[in-house]
């Protein structure tokens, strides 16, 4: 029986995906991330070998995530931030999760047509990915796809966010920094600003500076001044803000060295390690949490039952507490 400190005996055909993503292969680092979205079960157990397999060779990147309402210029930030990581000697992966179409399910906006000269460079890789109704507009396997990534000896990952709904909670949930960034604007009417998102962020970015340098100054300071009254996270850490313009690539040098400065001091303090060990232990409870609801969904008793109780609550003839207590018990009944 395997343990986790056993090395997995891989067949074949899973064994040349990991030596590949290993040897920093583009194509069997492709090949292992559609096996991770896949939803058919043998592709979920392959997927969870080689995973397994990978392990060991993950971690070394900085995990940073962005995020911002559309229209902020998330897309020309990232490629900005890329192309100059790159000339610094860095290898970059953007996950750039998009927003899905409720109706057809497809993916709305195409990120390697949106950040052209970066996915045209060798030493990056752009995964665009539909969320595809996922919790937080966050796909369901980017973080396994950030482990690859990782694997394949990236040494800097993004995950850009689709900057709605819950999306902010869920990436900063998988990523050492989280980055928000804002129009120059912002500052007009701060109460448009979602106070769980500001107390999320670890660097705000007021993008777009060069339209009107005099408004996006103003921005800064009463974003500060909203900052000085939330309570943020880490007591070593205050979030800086600052002011840039990724379209003229002007603060990205910048940006990059309050990135660099904040790893340094939450290493230093030791809540870089213990953060990466919270999500770690928090993923392994969502993947629980989601587990259980597909088996509920899936057995058969509870099937046949919901209809009628879903009815019969709504008729007001049985309580919500009763007929969940009802279902639930057939899990308990598998074998």
């Amino acid at each position: 029986m395997n343990t986790p400190h056993t090395p997995l005996e891989l067949p074949a055909t899973d064994q040349l995906l990991v030596d590949g993503v290993l040897a920093r292969q583009l194509r069997p680092l492709a090949r292992t991330i559609t096996l991770i979205e896949s939803l058919r079960p043998d592709h979920r157990a392959r997927a969870r070998r080689v995973l397994e397999a990978l392990l060991p060779h993950t971690g070394g990147a900085m995990r940073v995530g962005i995020s911002g309402v559309p229209g902020v210029g998330k897309s020309t930030f990232i490629e900005a931030l890329g192309l100059y990581l790159i000339e610094q000697g860095l290898r970059v992966a953007v996950l750039a999760v998009d927003p899905s179409s409720s109706v057809t399910g497809g993916s709305i906006l195409g990120d390697k047509t949106r950040m052209e000269r970066l996915s045209q460079n060798t030493n990056a890789f752009i995964r665009p990915s539909p969320s595809a109704g996922s919790l937080g507009g966050v796909a369901s396997k980017t973080r396994e796809t950030l482990l690859v990534c990782e694997a394949a000896g990236f040494d800097v990952i993004i995950v850009e966010t689709v900057g709605v709904g819950q999306s902010e909670t869920a990436v900063a949930g998988m990523t050492d920094i989280f980055c928000l960034l804002q129009l120059p604007n912002a500052g007009d009417d701060l109460q448009a600003i979602k106070k769980g998102i500001m107390e999320l962020a670890d660097l705000i970015v007021v993008n777009k500076a060069d339209i009107d340098p005099r408004l996006a100054m103003l921005a800064k300071s009463q974003i500060k001044s909203a900052l000085a009254m939330l309570r943020h996270s880490s007591p070593n850490w205050v979030p800086p803000v600052l002011t840039l313009s990724a379209l003229k690539q002007d603060g990205i040098a910048q940006f990059w060295g309050e990135i660099t400065r904040y790893r340094e001091t939450m290493q230093a303090s030791g809540e870089f390690e213990s953060k990466r060990r919270d999500q770690a232990q928090a993923w392994m409870w969502e993947l629980i949490d989601a587990g259980l609801r597909e088996r509920f969904r899936e057995n058969t008793s509870v099937k046949h039952e919901l209809p009628g109780l879903q009815q019969a609550v709504a008729d007001g003839h049985t309580t919500p507490a009763a007929a969940a207590h009802r279902l639930l018990k057939y899990l308990s009944e598998e074998h």
